[in-house]
């Protein structure tokens, strides 16, 4: 391989990091939000589908990719209030409720997303980094997406909010101890309900992304367990804010070896290489279930700690 192409090859991987990891984030911020609050939303892959419909649709209708935004943030906020709203009753386990919601999620996409897999809806815009570069390729690897700026910025806040104001401390506690919470006269359900249905937005973001820029369509297999493998990166990061960032990075450089091999020439092994996210949510699983770190970060209130 020679140094030109090694150049392009290491471009187009910390492009597409940057391109992959945007739903990841979006979806593991909302996830660690949602889990810091005591409770588990395996319900994110319908929620990051019917998301992306969502998105797809409005833009679509209206012109806009940005009302297309809020409407998959609408989406997810809609599933993920019903979430903690169900979840909230009497001797209602969160994880089935997960399940069922994603199935929900996954279903109302698809039915209401067929007439959508063929027209082309307006995409978002991207921000061209890359411009000073004259290989065209290394600077189309280069371009970035607006949405991955308010992930680094939401990922930034996060962590300022769940460390340094009220809300953030009322968030950690009603996680880690139902007892005290109430005992110092916080609302535990409002808490929880709001933590899940804003997490559920932000995993519609994550959604929008994925109809909206990259791939940039719609269509039934869009999001390939995403919203799943996200749940594995909050537990990989430890329920903090900037390692989702990391740790989002890390699964969408992985994802970006194949198609950055590709731009050179080079195909052998690309559906190996295409499978590498899904070995390292394996990979990060037994190495969390193995480290007592994860257990001790983990919020109190969680089923996998109790």
């Amino acid at each position: 391989m020679s140094e030109s192409e090694l150049a392009i090859v290491l471009g187009a991987m910390v492009g597409g990091a940057i391109r992959v990891s945007t739903p990841f984030l979006f979806v593991a911020l909302g996830e660690m939000l949602t889990e810091r609050g005591g409770r588990i939303n395996l319900g994110l892959e319908g929620i990051l589908v019917l998301g992306a419909m969502g998105a797809y649709a409005v833009s679509y209708h209206t012109g806009s990719p940005w009302l297309g935004v809020a409407a998959a943030a609408g989406c997810g906020l809609a599933l993920g209030l019903l979430h903690g709203l169900l979840c909230s009753l009497p001797r209602v386990n969160d994880i089935a409720i997960g399940i069922a919601l994603m199935m929900l999620g996954t279903g109302l996409a698809f039915f209401f997303g067929k007439p959508y897999i063929q027209p082309t809806a307006e995409r978002l815009p991207s921000i061209p980094l890359g411009g000073w570069i004259e290989d065209p390729r290394l600077a189309r690897a280069l371009e970035v997406n607006p949405l991955f700026l308010l992930g680094v910025l939401l990922a930034v806040f996060l962590y300022w909010a769940l460390g340094r104001t009220r809300p953030g401390l009322v968030l950690r506690v009603t996680g880690d101890s139902t007892a005290a919470a109430r005992a110092l006269g916080i609302p535990v359900t409002p808490v929880r309900v709001l933590a899940t249905a804003i997490g559920g937005a932000m995993a519609g973001i994550g959604g929008a992304f994925l109809s909206l820029y990259y791939p940039g369509s719609w269509n039934e297999g869009l999001s390939s367990g995403q919203g799943l493998m996200a749940v594995a990166l909050v537990i990989f990061a430890r329920w903090h804010p900037l390692r989702c960032l990391w740790a989002a990075l890390l699964f969408g450089a992985a994802g970006a070896i194949g198609p950055a091999l590709q731009s050179i020439g080079i195909s052998q092994g690309y559906y190996f290489f295409n499978a590498a996210p899904y070995v390292l949510t394996l990979l990060v699983m037994i190495a969390s279930a193995r480290s007592g770190r994860a257990r001790i970060d983990a919020p109190g209130e969680l089923a996998l700690v109790r």
